[in-house]
Order: C-alpha cells, then sequence, then structure tokens
C-alpha cells in the first residue's frame, strides 16, 4: 500500500479499488455521475408523492413552498412536471349554490371604511361571513370572523339557522380571543341582515370597534373572507358527507384549528401557515421591546 492510501486519500482510494474492481477510475465517475440524478429525481419525486397525498388539495406552488421548508433544494417547473408526469392534481371546488346573505332588510347600512385600507398588524380589520355547509338531507350555517392581517380564524360557530345569533356566537369567540383595544379596531362584513341587526351592532358598539360593510354586488370588498370560505369548500367540505350537525362541527373545528390556522401554507403569508406568522410577529415584537428596554437613554 502506498503512503497516499495510507493517509486516505480520497482519490487514491477509489484508484486502488477501481484496480482490484478491474474497471477504471473514469468509467467509474461516469456511472457515478449519470445516476446520480437520476436517484435524486426519485427522492424528490417520492417526497412529492407523500405530499400530494397529506396535503391533497395543494397545487405545484404550495409542494413547492413546502419542500423548501423542509430544506429540500426544488424547482417549481420541476415540481410541476412530476406531479403532471405522476397525475398528481389537486382537487377543485364544487360551483356555489345556495345563499346566505339576506340584504333586504329595514337596518342601518354604513359604508365601507377599510377600501384602500392595507392592515399593517393583528386587529386592526376583522373580516366576517357566513356560508352554508351540507348535510345528508339538509344544511347548516358556518359564521367565521378572521383577522385581515394574518388571514387567522378567531371566532367560528355553526348552527342550523341564520338568526343573528350565528353570527354573534362567532363574533364573541373572536372578542374572547383576542380582546382588542376600544377605538383600534374595524369590523368590516356583507351588508346582511345578521351582520346589520341591533344585537349585533350592539355588540360592537359596546366594544367601540368600528362598523364597515361592503358595497352591493362587491365581492371584492370582503374577498379575504370568501377567500377562507373557498378554501374550507375545497379542502374539507366539498366531497366529505356529514351525518350529523355535530359531526359537521367537530370536523370543521378541527380543520380550522388544526390545519388552516396551524399547517396550511397560505401564499400572502409568504407560504406560512397563519398560526406561525402570528407568532413570528410575537416573537420580533417582544425582541423589539427589549430592544427599546435596554436602550439607555441619554
Amino acid at each position: 500500500m502506498t503512503a497516499a492510501e495510507t493517509q486516505g486519500d480520497p482519490h487514491t482510494t477509489i484508484q486502488r479499488l477501481c484496480r482490484l474492481g478491474g474497471v477504471s477510475r473514469a468509467g467509474y465517475y461516469r456511472h457515478f455521475e449519470a445516476h446520480a440524478p437520476a436517484r435524486a429525481d426519485t427522492d424528490l419525486r417520492d417526497r412529492i408523492q407523500r405530499l400530494s397525498l397529506a396535503h391533497r388539495h395543494y397545487g405545484y406552488r404550495r409542494i413547492t413552498a413546502q419542500l423548501r421548508r423542509e430544506g429540500q433544494i426544488a424547482n417549481a417547473k420541476k415540481v410541476l412536471r412530476l406531479m403532471h408526469e405522476d397525475n398528481l392534481l389537486c382537487l377543485r371546488a364544487r360551483p356555489f349554490v345556495p345563499r346566505t346573505t339576506d340584504s333586504r332588510h329595514g337596518f342601518a347600512i354604513v359604508a365601507n371604511l377599510t377600501r384602500g385600507l392595507v392592515p399593517t398588524g393583528l386587529d386592526q380589520i376583522w373580516v366576517a361571513d357566513i356560508t352554508y355547509v351540507r348535510l345528508g338531507e339538509a344544511f347548516v350555517y358556518l359564521a367565521v370572523v378572521l383577522d385581515a392581517f394574518s388571514r387567522k380564524v378567531i371566532g367560528w360557530a355553526l348552527d342550523d339557522h341564520l338568526e343573528a345569533r350565528l353570527a354573534i356566537a362567532a363574533l364573541d369567540m373572536a372578542i374572547a380571543a383576542r380582546n382588542p383595544a376600544p377605538d383600534t379596531l374595524i369590523h368590516h362584513s356583507d351588508r346582511g341582515v345578521q351582520y346589520a341587526s341591533l344585537d349585533y351592532r350592539q355588540r360592537l358598539d359596546t366594544r367601540r370597534i368600528a362598523v364597515s360593510m361592503s358595497r352591493v354586488a362587491n365581492p371584492y370588498d370582503n374577498a379575504k373572507a370568501e377567500s377562507f370560505m373557498k378554501t374550507l369548500k375545497a379542502e374539507e367540505v366539498n366531497g366529505k358527507v356529514y351525518a350529523t350537525i355535530d359531526q359537521a362541527r367537530r370536523d370543521i373545528g378541527q380543520f380550522i384549528d388544526t390545519v388552516y390556522n396551524t399547517n396550511r401554507l397560505h401564499s400572502a403569508l409568504g407560504y406560512k401557515p397563519p398560526a406561525e406568522f402570528e407568532a413570528e410577529l410575537s416573537l420580533s415584537k417582544t425582541a423589539t421591546d427589549c430592544g427599546i428596554l435596554n436602550v439607555s437613554p441619554n
């Protein structure tokens, strides 16, 4: 054995192994380089398949973002190609059918206060909406309240009626969870009777929360709430049959708490889940506050 082999020179060791195996070193490297990309593609394809099964409604962009979060180098075009080759297409939503908004009422309507406003922090703008959920032979209704900055669902309620108390239950949950300071928050909704009712308005007035409502027939005014509803329908409700209202309440609550708020990557949040986005905001604020406190006044 040569001195170089004794010292563990990798190239010399490979040369010796090639000599013992009766192959050239150049042939060994050509074989290795030809098979390494194929193995990498196989590993990537396997991970994409696993992610697609775990997140049936993720498109190639979210799959790419998840791969990058896991530390893998992933090109979006390559992920799209592999998903097409393996027919890993995300499920799409069914068309919207029932109506849940009745704006033909005698309650006061207020202007849209959020038009042109972009929230810069939590609990500046809340958005609220109501949608239907189909059981085996009936409909039930879901009311939600979201923070417009983090897109997190902070209040929700599901029941078999469309009375104002449904929306109030979701609002009460949001208020209990966030306890917003007076005169710091705008509550935005459509012009539905639930949100215009005296009981709902009294809840907001008592907490000194400003009231805002969408313009007539303008879905873009409440786009963030409607975006959540579309996600809920596509990823939880559609293609699923709830036997009872209790099952619907349990499964939808689990989707909101453990999937949408905690795990689902949101493109508007830099492909982070709302709960993680809010946690990072809290850490950043704590660090900033500590820095301010540690600065000695001059």
